[in-house]
């Protein structure tokens, strides 16, 4: 009997969109009203199903709600969401989706998405004309020669510095752009795709997981649940020197077994292919590292620094970086003397090599989409709320930890559910005497666990720019991420004993 192949990312992802479809019939729908600040006008609009209220922008407006968040949050901008009121779920009647909502749903997801997956396609452009110039190629030859003998310091490095671009900005869709020009680098080392993957998957996932000043997590957080971002700081540093420590030597023992012995790598049959994805089996060795090549590298180079200063300090999104990324191409065009016409051909191609990838994000998106028209979302928000009343401080806090582990998978994105639920889950802290930070830190915590597995985040979209099946990142992960789970369970119950 011929061995069945575990699915592709786009099979698993609308096998999960029919779950979510028959999710719609089984749970009852509902709904929180919520609150949006209007800056033009100076005040708040209440919004439901039936209707919205226009109120006034003060303290006192957000007392009656039973929104414990100072006014000043939101006249500065910190919260720029509509966040989720206390109290005020509501059962309605019930939307299940059908058949036309499933199959329109990865249509929907596209468009919905089409900020990151234009950014996706533009870095696939870029790095088509990269390839062209052969600069790839030259640079990682130079690399190979620098790092022999010392390629464990690749890890390292390239897990470190995603982990603090995750924790300070939230690095995480940026990412993309990072698995074809890392994943050839060590491959070259004597490495596996897996270990690149892990590298930046799991160094984004874990700074993300522990964000410390990560305006789109922790700060709106902790604005949320009307608490300044710094309380909690310093516990949540102490995580993410904790956990990146752990990762890191997770990957190092995983790599070095791998480099004494390919065979024990969990994707070598796959080794010849992988390589040749990447362009191994052709590459010149031997290419010359020209100034030209350097400078085209730097140039390179300088388009991921300047996106990572525009959304660091000027505000900057899908927009701007994906301008960057086209500009960056043009360029480089320019210095390389690439023709007009194979310049279209290159970026074109390079596009269309990752149009699987953008196509997976679409359709994960299509997914949220069917739990927000089949009103289920809140629905599952409120019965989690009411799961921990009566809970002692340690348990309350690691039951938060696995119900916002399970939210994720319904709401993968971190700003999304800060505003949903720190209003209303944030109130619990009070009742079981802990600080409010705790809640921050779980939620914090539980999507950061649950992301290094959740299908509807962005592990089937990396894990396809490399393909890899998920069933072989679950064999390499979970051990792992069971070791994660017991530090953050004890570290957060530690915590609540001594708030």
């Amino acid at each position: 009997m011929k061995k069945l192949k575990f699915p592709t990312a786009q099979t698993i992802l609308i096998l999960i969109a029919v779950f979510v479809t028959l999710l719609t019939w089984l749970i009852p729908a509902g709904k929180y009203d919520s609150l949006a600040y209007d800056a033009g006008s100076n005040t708040f609009t209440k919004i439901s199903l039936e209707e919205r209220i226009e109120l006034q922008a003060t303290q006192e407006t957000l007392e009656e709600l039973s929104i414990k968040i100072p006014i000043e949050k939101f006249t500065s901008g910190d919260i720029y969401k509509p966040i989720g009121i206390p109290n005020t779920y509501k059962p309605l009647e019930s939307r299940p989706q059908g058949f036309a909502a499933l199959v329109q749903s990865p249509i929907k997801g596209i468009i919905a998405a089409a900020d990151i997956i234009f950014l996706i396609l533009i870095i696939g452009g870029l790095i088509g004309i990269m390839n062209l110039t052969g600069a790839f190629d030259a640079g990682i030859a130079w690399m190979a020669k620098v790092l022999r003998g010392r390629e464990y310091i690749l890890i390292i490095v390239v897990t470190t510095l995603i982990a603090l671009g995750g924790t300070t900005f939230g690095l995480a869709e940026e990412t993309m752009a990072f698995y074809p020009i890392l994943i050839p680098v060590f491959l070259a080392a004597k490495y596996d795709a897996m270990v690149g993957l892990s590298c930046v998957f799991l160094g984004s996932g874990i700074g993300s997981m522990c964000s410390t000043v990560n305006p789109f997590a922790t700060i709106i957080a902790s604005d949320a649940a009307g608490i300044n971002w710094t309380t909690g700081l310093n516990s949540r540093i102490i995580m993410l020197l904790l956990c990146t420590t752990i990762t890191i030597v997770y990957i190092l023992l995983y790599a070095r077994r791998v480099k004494a012995d390919p065979s024990k790598s969990l994707i070598y049959e796959q080794k010849e292919s992988i390589e040749k994805l990447f362009g191994l089996g052709k590459m010149d060795t031997n290419i010359k590292f020209t100034n030209r090549l350097r400078l085209i590298t730097l140039v390179f180079s300088l388009s991921f620094i300047v996106m990572i200063i525009g959304v660091s300090f000027l505000d900057w999104w899908f927009v701007e970086m994906t301008a960057t990324f086209l500009v960056g191409a043009i360029i480089i065009g320019f210095i390389a003397g690439i023709k007009e016409s194979d310049f279209v051909d290159a970026f074109a191609k390079g596009a269309a090599d990752l149009l699987s990838v953008a196509f997976i994000v679409g359709i994960a998106r299509g997914v949220t989409i069917l739990m927000e028209d089949g009103l289920i979302s809140d629905t599952i928000l409120f019965y989690a709320s009411n799961i921990t009343e009566g809970m002692n401080k340690g348990v309350f806090a690691n039951v938060m930890l696995f119900i916002y582990g399970g939210l994720s998978f319904f709401m993968p994105s971190s700003s999304g559910m800060a505003v949903l639920t720190m209003p209303i889950f944030s109130p619990l802290a009070d009742t079981v005497n802990i600080g409010r930070e705790i809640i921050v830190d779980t939620y914090l915590y539980g999507m950061g666990l649950f992301y290094l597995i959740n299908p509807t985040g962005l592990i089937l979209a990396a894990l396809a720019i490399v393909k890899i099946g998920f069933n072989k990142w679950m064999r390499f992960v979970m051990p792992l991420l069971i070791l994660l789970i017991l530090t953050t369970m004890i570290f957060l119950t530690i915590s609540v004993h001594t708030n």
